[in-house]
């Protein structure tokens, strides 16, 4: 069965993004080590499907490049039945939980999920996260969107591994 995999960064103080959905926060030239992706690039090649909420679809598309996942299968899930899917982007309008229970029987890699908040909830709540691997950026934004939405869960998970960077960057990856 294919996995769950949330791969994700937060601020120390569990924010994802600053409240408008910036995340310019995360690419500050004091966090940069040469050479160094932080085990991205590896992490792309284990999935081929990405899941994410519709306004951390928006924020994607606010980048300034090409849209950058045009070789996966990405599933942007919103409540507003009215979106048309485009080339690379395909919009879920029904039961979120249960398209990903089915998508999960389905053969392939593993799947991204990107975020958001309360997407990232909602499969935590159904026991549809396999793994989590978080990158902890030592930044406190004091306000913004959290790693999880009101009304999550208590979920114990274990440490699998944990690794520092000389940046202060501190990558958990966790899982049931």
């Amino acid at each position: 069965m294919r996995k769950v995999v949330l791969y994700i960064a937060a601020s120390l103080d569990g924010f994802i993004a600053r409240s408008d959905g910036s995340t310019e926060w995360l690419h500050d030239e004091i966090y940069t080590i040469k050479g160094e992706d932080f085990g991205y690039s590896e992490f792309l090649q284990s999935f081929d499907t990405t899941l994410m909420g519709h306004s951390t679809y928006e924020v994607i598309l606010g980048f300034d490049m090409p849209f950058p996942y045009p070789d996966k299968a990405n599933y942007v899930f919103s409540r507003f039945a009215g979106h048309t899917d485009t080339e690379f982007v395909k919009f879920i309008h029904t039961d979120a939980t249960g398209f990903v229970q089915q998508l999960k029987q389905q053969p392939g890699k593993d799947i991204w999920l990107i975020g958001g908040g309360q997407l990232n909830t909602l499969l935590l709540n159904h026991g549809l996260i396999d793994e989590i691997i978080l990158t902890y950026i030592p930044r406190v934004l004091g306000e913004g969107i959290p790693l999880f939405a009101p009304g999550a869960q208590e979920t114990k998970l274990k440490v699998k591994s944990s690794q520092s960077y000389e940046n202060g960057f501190i990558q958990v990856r966790l899982g049931k």
